[in-house]
């Protein structure tokens, strides 16, 4: 971190102005003993001081701001972003234990990404009927997580990976999800809809017939209705290093079965079990496609795991992809509920 980002409490106005000018982020970091963050002051800050009648040679606590946001130093890079695109930052210092500041994350540092050629395709078409009455005006993308649309946390996850080129399958209410984000300039990618003829839904893999041409690098599938942080680009390569046909994104599941189990044999009781805990892999909704596998799906109605079948039956390669960061997903009110924190 630049030196000339940070000033001494005792610092006046004007020692905030020439920090900032030198440091080029736009503001500069008010330190304590043991360089504790105290504050942050920004050209507006200073701008509104001065309107104020405060004079240049002031005291720079009279100005500073001292609720800004912080992380610690473990804090990954996407709920970084995260944080940075929900609260309009463009920087976050970063602070340990002891709140002393120990660097600084700068958004276009954190944006700064290695493109990747892969599209990325974004299911974003169906009703989300559990979810009625929220559903009944909103596409269930639409919906909000601590004040964003689920479906823009999504896009925002996939263009920090590097993809630049986004597809987004719609149907329902498609209007609201265009006007929403219209061409992706605001979100740092070029998007493009696939939209389903009005009464002929195509499943969760047949909008892929509708792309433009196809690919020619693997594309990432994702159900439009995640909340999640799952490690994108371990994916995509984990697709390519294993020369697939398709990657499948799981989970565990745990199901506690809520009533003692017995084993009998022979009439006769060999063992008890009170309320096991049953776990499953389950598919959780993102999949890497080859252009092999886009190529294989038919423009009818054809569900994921229809076109999974398909490749069992001609012993293609398919291969998963244990996916352990955080994931829910919101297909009744209680995930709906449990991703904006409510139910938890």
């Amino acid at each position: 971190m630049n030196a000339d980002m940070c000033i001494d409490k005792q610092a006046s106005i004007r020692d905030a102005m020439r920090s900032i000018n030198e440091g080029k982020v736009g503001l500069t970091f008010v330190l304590g003993e043991n360089r504790v963050l105290l504050g942050v002051v920004s050209d507006g800050d200073i701008r509104r001081a001065l309107l104020g009648g405060r004079a240049l040679e002031d005291p720079v606590a009279e100005c500073m701001a001292t609720d800004m946001r912080t992380v610690g130093p473990h804090v990954g890079r996407n709920e970084v972003l995260d944080l940075m695109q929900s609260c309009w930052l463009e920087q976050i210092p970063i602070v340990d234990e002891n709140q002393r500041l120990v660097g600084v994350h700068l958004l276009h540092e954190v944006l700064g990404r290695v493109p990747r050629p892969n599209w990325a395709v974004i299911m974003a078409g169906g009703k989300g009927t559990r979810l009625a009455p929220l559903t009944d005006e909103t596409p269930k993308p639409m919906l909000t997580v601590a004040g964003r649309p689920i479906l823009e946390r999504l896009i925002l996850h996939v263009v920090s990976y590097g993809i630049q080129r986004v597809f987004l399958s719609v149907n329902f209410l498609s209007e609201q999800v265009k006007e929403h984000f219209g061409d992706g300039s605001r979100h740092g990618c070029q998007i493009e809809y696939l939209e389903e003829t009005a009464g002929e839904p195509l499943g969760t893999a047949g909008s892929l017939s509708l792309l433009p041409q196809l690919p020619i690098h693997p594309v990432i599938v994702l159900n439009g209705d995640l909340v999640t942080q799952v490690e994108l680009g371990q994916m995509l390569d984990c697709h390519e290093q294993n020369d697939c046909y398709a990657t499948l994104g799981i989970r565990p599941y745990v199901h506690q079965i809520p009533f003692g189990c017995v084993t009998v044999r022979d009439g006769e009781v060999i063992s008890f079990d009170e309320k096991p805990k049953s776990v499953t892999s389950i598919s959780a909704g993102i999949n890497v496609l080859s252009p092999d596998a886009i190529a294989d799906v038919p423009r009818r109605f054809f569900p994921m795991t229809e076109l999974f079948e398909h490749a069992f039956k001609q012993r293609k390669t398919l291969k998963s992809f244990l996916i352990e960061d955080d994931w829910v997903d919101v297909g009744h009110v209680g995930e709906y509920q449990k991703a904006n924190g409510l139910g938890m």
